[in-house]
């Protein structure tokens, strides 16, 4: 039924675009005929936002992944540095958020580590809708800020990192068969808002897979029942999206396999002094509505990866290629 559901969207987006287009053709043609360049101009404009909406779901027929359409998990942690990493930490997570928002996806914080003096130190949040993971995989890597510090007496320059993980969140149709003795639980009280209550129990769980050394916390409930089944799932996610990774390497079909989450790899630059510039790069891409791009507009980023992932060539422009 979800696949059934994404085809009538794709198939009923696809027949929007063509009305669309017929009454923008038939609207030039009026307003020429009756010598509105009123009429005409807005048609344009139209016309223009068209081919932008065209180039964007141009750019969704790509995400053919195994997981693109799932749900997403989406992990900020702060690098180190201390309060500025944790205030860079709390600056992305704002920005994800907020392009989700604007998105319509839905937002659930799972998890979040406040920093000792402002910002986090890590945060961990859920996306859901079509296409969650498949846009959000784009993001994964390490973020560079730089900018004079709030923080500092002497209004020193800093650069600061935080790095964002990205995982699908999976459903009962794929099976992760994981060893309970393989996996080492924890329970902690919750930090972070949220009352009294969630911080006098030890509702929060902390999973941590021997093996891998992979670690999920979940602290979104006051229930521990129900944080540890989160975390579960959380878990199972993390493992099933390093198998992705591990077939992509090995088939050299995707070509952000190379981008390791690691300090030495980062994706995006963003400077705020001593001027204003945000560049990915991956790609080359880059603007200096810093404002805007922290306010979660990130689509233009998202859509030149995703290019750059289908056909190969940094920078590639889904409206140049046949």
């Amino acid at each position: 039924m979800q696949e059934r559901t994404s085809l009538e969207d794709s198939l009923s987006g696809i027949g929007k675009v063509e009305q669309q287009l017929e009454d923008d053709i038939g609207m030039i043609e009026l307003g020429e005929a009756e010598g509105d360049t009123g009429v005409v101009a807005e048609a344009e404009a139209a016309l223009k936002a068209l081919k932008k909406e065209v180039a964007r779901r141009e750019l969704e027929a790509l995400l053919s992944g195994e997981a693109d359409g799932f749900d997403s998990y989406l992990e900020v942690h702060a690098g180190a540095g201390g309060t500025e990493s944790q205030d860079w930490a709390q600056m992305l997570l704002r920005m994800y958020t907020r392009w989700a928002e604007t998105h319509g996806f839905k937002v659930e914080f799972l998890e979040e580590s406040e920093g000792e003096e402002a910002g986090i130190k890590s945060a961990t949040i859920q996306v859901s809708g079509h296409n969650a993971y498949g846009w959000l995989k784009t993001e994964a890597g390490v973020h560079r800020l730089v900018r004079i510090s709030p923080f500092d007496s002497n209004a020193r320059r800093h650069t600061s990192f935080s790095s964002v993980a990205v995982f699908p969140v999976i459903d009962d149709s794929i099976k992760i068969d994981i060893k309970e003795s393989d996996v080492r639980t924890d329970t902690m009280r919750s930090g972070g808002a949220g009352g009294q209550h969630v911080n006098k129990t030890e509702s929060a769980v902390r999973l941590t897979h021997i093996p891998t050394g992979v670690a999920v916390v979940c602290q979104a409930g006051r229930s521990q029942h129900k944080n540890r089944a989160q975390a579960w799932d959380m878990l199972r996610a993390r493992l099933y999206q390093m198998e992705l990774k591990r077939r992509e390497e090995k088939a050299a079909a995707d070509q952000a396999a190379k981008t390791d989450i690691g300090w030495g790899h980062q994706i995006r630059s963003y400077v705020l002094q001593p001027y204003q510039m945000v560049k990915d790069l991956r790609t080359g891409v880059q603007t200096s509505d810093t404002s805007g791009v922290l306010d979660g507009e990130l689509d233009d980023f998202m859509a030149a990866t995703l290019a750059q992932r289908a056909f190969g060539t940094p920078g590639a422009d889904i409206e140049d290629v046949d």
